[in-house]
């Protein structure tokens, strides 16, 4: 911007480029030395992987998401379970024992593959069954998702450790590298997490329900797409016990993946946008677009504004807000923000 001072502009306070003595090997020795940055190198052997401090109390290392996750569900399958128990007598089909029957019931539902192997037999048990599907889908979709989600990400740090098994990486440059390939990874560990668990589904109803191979994959791709025929389903007590686990986690993780895909797929089209806004040359048009505060002259930080609206990470509209909030707290109108704005700002 221009240096004569007739004019401030408008988001000068997001750039000062007036030399002063020793501060830039200040702020340099400051985030160097912060406690709160890591080191150059950790060690990646223990539970934690040096990257995050975790709280000492159980629940603490819980992601708030399991919390939801486990109070939900467990209200879910219990009050699930107690309604379907006492109503068993109104549904039909192959039945092995109560509580489970009646826990394997609200799975089948919620995950909407409905076998067809326990069917609803009276109004009552219909319309109960109705109000289940929905609220288990619901389920699904705002929370559990969630907690797949996060466990795919734990995951992230051992896939990266296995890519560079061979050097020695720190936990910035590993925590840099996931957050530039973050959906990659997600999307390449969930196909690992799929393939499992078709694997693991496929030889249980070969070993455990005696289904031949050919029936038993038939039967893992119709449930973990919810497709549900009902033609071959888990008839056993012990199937039942694994379907409870493995239909949960199989038609979530599916979801999953094709969420991860459409990521996948939007990051490919924004990197391209990005490349394409990074090459293409400046003109007097997006000169005096960038120029926000109208002095004739583009900052680093103005240019740096267009370029990310450009770019389609910000809009006018988040500029706009956070300008509000920058006038707010330069209380002298200055055009910069000081330590007196701040305090100004604070009792008022």
């Amino acid at each position: 911007m221009a240096t004569d001072g007739a004019k401030q502009p408008l988001i000068s306070g997001l750039l000062d480029t007036s030399p002063k003595p020793n501060q830039n090997t200040v702020k340099r020795r400051r985030l160097r030395r912060c406690r709160s940055a890591p080191t150059d190198y950790i060690p990646l052997d223990k539970d934690d992987y040096g990257l995050i401090p975790r709280p000492k109390s159980i629940l603490g290392k819980l992601h708030p998401s399991f919390k939801q996750v486990a109070l939900f569900l467990v209200i879910y399958l219990g009050v699930g379970a107690i309604c379907f128990y006492l109503s068993r007598s109104q549904i039909k089909g192959e039945k092995t024992n109560g509580i489970l029957d009646a826990v394997y019931f609200c799975i089948v539902t919620m995950t909407t593959v409905g076998y067809g192997d326990l069917v609803p037999n009276s109004i009552a048990t219909k319309l109960l069954a109705c109000a289940f599907v929905f609220t288990g889908m619901a389920l699904v979709a705002l929370i559990l998702s969630k907690s797949a989600d996060y466990l795919v990400e734990k995951q992230e740090i051992l896939l990266v450790r296995a890519l560079h098994l061979n050097q020695r990486v720190g936990a910035t440059d590993m925590l840099r590298e996931i957050e530039v390939n973050k959906v990659r990874y997600k999307f390449f560990l969930i196909i690992i997490i799929i393939v499992l668990l078709i694997i693991a589904g496929t030889i249980f109803l070969y070993k455990v329900e005696k289904l031949n191979l050919v029936d038993s994959f038939y039967c893992v791709c119709s449930t973990i797409t919810t497709l549900g025929y009902g033609d071959k389903s888990f008839s056993t007590e012990g199937g039942r016990i694994f379907a409870v686990f493995w239909i949960l986690t199989s038609t979530i993780c599916l979801a999953q993946f094709f969420l991860y895909l459409a990521e996948l797929n939007t990051e490919k089209r924004q990197k391209k946008l990005v490349k394409w806004v990074l090459s293409r040359k400046m003109t007097w048009i997006d000169l005096e677009a960038a120029d926000l505060d109208d002095d004739g002259v583009v900052s680093a930080a103005e240019f740096v504004i267009y370029k990310l609206k450009e770019m389609g990470k910000i809009n006018q509209d988040d500029i706009s807000v956070v300008m509000e909030e920058f006038e707010d707290l330069d209380v002298d109108q200055s055009g910069s923000i000081s330590a007196s704005d701040i305090a100004l700002a604070q009792s008022s």
